[in-house]
């Protein structure tokens, strides 16, 4: 008889049930290590005249945790009032825990009702002096566990850093492909799926401009829209909300893979500096996701109301009267007849005491404001002048940029000179490195390095964008045509383009807008800042009204 059968009496008729675990899908799937397991499980059964009465197999699961659905079928079942089991048999005690603590746990979880824990390999008894070998045996099976971890984490950003693909979930509109074998290891990278990529652009193009009957599509309306049309995701489900959402952040999509991110286990953030980026064909140009991350960020409900972005009135969010914004109020007239206004909303809700109460018909306000935005904004002789006079300005900002750069410069090089030549004397036993010469060198350094940090805060802003008159009729006859026809939402999303705000007082109407935010709108580029913002209110040069 092996010595190790003398730790456990055999005590014949006991029921048993037997664990098996493998770590990974793939051992699972190779048939590794369960086969095994079980066989030696039964033949330790046989040799102790025990009953097996039932075997949980868990493929591809740790050990480090018990989220595991075959152990806590097990557990809640050897724990049932009928008391099916007596003993639960392992493999070795790592197969049923690698965590000092959640072994020990669950031990005594087993013991309250009267069931064992049993390794085959690692038979010990109820002794104090073997229940403390198998709390030791624990803990050096958590080392090990986690000295492995630490390995693989190594051996995968090391592979991640050469740029394959660590088997990750796959983003929609990628695919992995093998691009070469080191032994018996078969390297992957990620490739662009043609098929989905076109899906992906697809929901991007919907959220930023729409199908073309509409203005650009929310979240929620981009999920009715692909899933009314037959698109589905890669496992053939509808999509969801968080599903596009997820899609239209995932910065992978402009070549931005980043792995060890988060902590497999708690989802938490890892620190930048462990980020390991990898790089990935792009499928979204970087204008239209920065385009996509404003637009989520101004829609965000904690940010902006759904009304306002999506609303049936032409000008909520944008008209306002005295300090508050103008909202829509209804009256019904002794006729039947009801009368839509568009009203200061500080005095509906604080009184005349705080606003007179502004209101003007909702039709002559927006009929006022696109008629005017048709006559004086967008007129290609308009829109040239408004162009010309933001290049100039620029260029004179652009001047005195160029003039503070030089500058610097000219700082940066007499100081290198100069500590040069004092470096020079000093090689040549020309003066002695005194306290006086090193003050003087310290000072040298600290004046060019100030200029270096002055230099490295400047941006240089790229040159307007020279427009041709083709360019500029084209834009000026689109906004004319879809601020006057279409649905409300999709007018309204053209002339948040451009206009900031309407200002509404008893004598004028001002239409407020940035000159560079037209000109990125002409460009085709509505998502990237202003490059030299002017803070001029209009396109109204003289303070005058556009109304």
């Amino acid at each position: 008889m092996p010595i190790n059968d003398l730790a456990v009496p055999a005590e014949p008729g006991l029921r048993a049930c037997g664990y098996y675990r493998v770590s990974t899908g793939r051992q699972s799937e190779a048939n590794l290590s369960i086969p095994s397991q079980r066989q030696a499980t039964r033949d330790f059964c046989d040799r102790k005249g025990w009953t097996m009465a039932a075997e949980f197999i868990e493929p591809g699961a740790t050990a480090t945790d018990d989220q595991r659905p075959e152990f806590q079928k097990m557990i809640e079942r050897a724990c049932d009032d009928d008391h099916p089991f007596d003993v639960v048999l392992v493999y070795s005690f790592r197969r049923f825990f690698r965590d000092g603590f959640g072994m020990e746990m669950y031990v005594r979880k087993l013991a309250k009702s009267g069931v064992r824990l049993v390794s085959i390999t690692q038979e010990l008894g109820d002794d104090p002096s073997q229940v403390m070998m198998r709390q030791i045996i624990g803990l050096f099976d958590e080392y090990q566990s986690r000295e492995n971890g630490k390995h693989v984490r190594k051996a995968m950003i090391e592979n991640a850093q050469q740029g394959f693909y660590n088997g990750s979930p796959v983003a929609l509109g990628y695919k992995a492909v093998e691009v070469e074998k080191r032994g018996i290891r078969i390297k992957k990278k990620l490739a662009i799926d043609p098929v989905e990529a076109e899906t992906v652009r697809l929901i991007f193009r919907l959220y930023l401009q729409g199908d073309g009957t509409s203005g650009p599509l929310g979240v929620k309306k981009v999920v009715t829209w692909l899933n009314e049309r037959g698109y589905r995701t890669r496992l053939g489900a509808r999509f969801g909300v968080a599903t596009i959402h997820g899609i239209l952040t995932n910065a992978i999509y402009i070549g931005n893979s980043v792995f060890n991110k988060r902590d497999s286990r708690t989802l938490k953030q890892k620190p930048v500096k462990e980020h390991v980026p990898t790089e990935v064909a792009a499928i979204i140009s970087n204008a239209d996701f920065e385009a996509v991350a404003a637009n989520l960020k101004v829609r965000n409900p904690r940010t902006t109301a759904p009304r306002v972005v999506t609303g049936p009135i032409l000008l909520t969010g944008v008209a306002s009267g005295c300090d508050g914004a103008m909202t829509l109020r209804t009256g019904t007239s002794s006729t039947g007849k009801i009368h839509k206004h568009y009203t200061c909303s500080t005095c509906a809700r604080q009184g005349k005491t705080a606003c007179k109460g502004r209101s003007i018909p909702m039709d002559k306000l927006d009929t006022l404001v696109t008629e005017n935005l048709i006559e004086r904004l967008f007129q290609p002789e308009r829109l040239n002048v408004i162009l010309g006079k933001l290049a100039s300005r620029r260029s004179d900002k652009a001047s005195e940029i160029d003039r503070r750069v030089s500058a610097l410069q000219a700082e940066v090089a007499t100081a290198e000179d100069k500590l040069r030549r004092l470096y020079t004397m000093v090689e040549n036993d020309l003066t002695d490195l005194d306290d006086i010469l090193k003050d003087r060198i310290a000072t040298l350094k600290s004046d060019r390095d100030r200029a270096k940090e002055a230099l490295a805060r400047i941006i240089i802003h790229p040159k307007l964008d020279a427009f041709n008159a083709e360019a500029i009729e084209r834009f000026g006859q689109i906004m004319r045509q879809n601020i006057t026809t279409g649905p409300i939402p999709f007018r309204k999303a053209y002339i948040k383009s451009v206009v900031d705000r309407i200002e509404v007082d008893d004598h004028a109407i001002r239409i407020i807008g940035d000159q560079a935010t037209l000109e990125q709108v002409i460009a085709g580029d509505q998502n990237a800042g202003p490059n030299v913002r002017s803070f001029a209110r209009k396109w109204r040069t003289r303070h005058d009204s556009n109304v």
